[in-house]
């Protein structure tokens, strides 16, 4: 560990160097990648610094304690050891959880698509309290929402519901809720007072540059149509709704929110090149077993993550086996408490997989 962290304050000093040459500051996109770099670096070589000045007086400290002699000053000594230790032991674990390999994707915007699962109505409006559940999460971190497709229903909720999370960080909290997200309570239509168990999935997938996937315009079939709202009405008089197929793969997306057909292309395209670059990493980690996703991790979108128990407002994360009895306050957005309890599970696994 001391070696690796070493090595990174030599590229951090090197960086210190390179960000005050004339010429480099001149050349406005190269100068802001070696000051991401060096902002990175300097997380994890300011805590080694003080990890290193720590052991420095624990060491001066042992010395010290040969030589007391007299009671008071030994049991002076003696505490001020208690406390080095804990300090060092503090920042050594803070240092192993830096030194964890971040996820690229993890400064990227999020898209986010939520659908109704099994459960007909109350499915949908599942789907749509999760809706608003990460839109008012977004609020809360100051995040920037944008609406990029949705299939309403009636009664208020979605079919299916796709959206951008924008916000430094965005996909590094919320890759976590990928998976199937099940909600237990009595439904507005139903008369008996009866619990239902409804699901509804949901994907997060992080924005992907145009050449973070290479698509083939030649490999897309593109259809417009007119976009239609709950029970399929018509709500335009237009073809501005688009629907794009990417042959060699058949995936199929849609988008219709916008009136304008080109502003619906786009938004269907960023749809696109999230889905296939979700499906090359999955390809990817089917082929390479020791880099699959942990359990913790990024989620299947067929396993059951979470379960939402409004009669005893209870939400239970099956994957770590948290239950948090406040169930209110996390539909309203307070996922702060659920979303570090994955991170720190997360990086408990990781750290036990580089310990062995």
């Amino acid at each position: 560990m001391i070696d690796k962290l070493k090595a990174m304050e030599e590229k951090y000093l090197e960086l210190n160097d390179k960000l005050s040459d004339p010429e480099i500051m001149q050349d406005q996109n190269r100068y802001q990648t070696l000051a991401k770099q060096h902002s990175d670096l300097e997380a994890v070589v300011t805590p080694f610094r003080e990890y290193r000045q720590v052991l420095q007086e624990l060491r001066e400290a042992q010395e010290m304690l040969k030589e007391a002699k007299e009671p008071e000053f030994r049991e002076m000594v003696e505490l001020e050891l208690e406390e080095l230790a804990r300090q060092s032991e503090a920042l050594e674990t803070e240092l192993q959880r830096l030194l964890i390999p971040k996820d690229p994707n993890d400064d990227k915007n999020v898209i986010v698509e939520i659908r109704g699962g099994t459960g007909g109505d109350e499915a949908a409006l599942f789907a749509g309290v999760l809706f608003r559940m990460y839109s008012r999460y977004a609020e809360i971190r100051r995040w920037r929402v944008e609406l990029m497709h949705s299939n309403p229903t009636e009664l208020g909720g979605f079919k299916e519901v796709i959206f951008m999370i924008e916000g430094k960080g965005a996909y590094s909290r919320l890759k976590y809720e990928s998976g199937v997200h099940r909600v237990q309570r009595i439904p507005t239509t139903e008369s008996g007072g009866r619990i239902h168990t409804s699901t509804a999935t949901v994907a997060m997938l992080p924005e992907v540059e145009d050449v973070e996937v290479d698509v083939d315009p030649n490999e897309l079939r593109i259809d417009v149509y007119r976009s239609s709202g709950p029970g399929g009405q018509s709500v335009n008089t237009t073809d501005s709704a688009v629907r794009i197929t990417h042959v060699p793969t058949g995936l199929v997306v849609s988008c219709q929110d916008e009136k304008s057909q080109h502003k619906n292309k786009d938004k269907a395209m960023k749809i696109l090149r999230a889905r296939l670059y979700e499906k090359f990493q999955e390809e990817q980690h089917q082929e390479m077993a020791a880099t699959r996703r942990s359990q913790v991790g990024t989620g299947d979108r067929s396993e059951r993550i979470r379960t939402y128990n409004f009669p005893q407002g209870r939400l239970t994360d099956h994957r770590i086996g948290l239950s948090l009895y406040k169930l209110e306050q996390v539909v309203a957005g307070e996922l702060d408490e659920v979303i570090e309890a994955l991170i720190n599970a997360e990086q408990e696994e990781q750290l036990k997989a580089m310990e062995s």
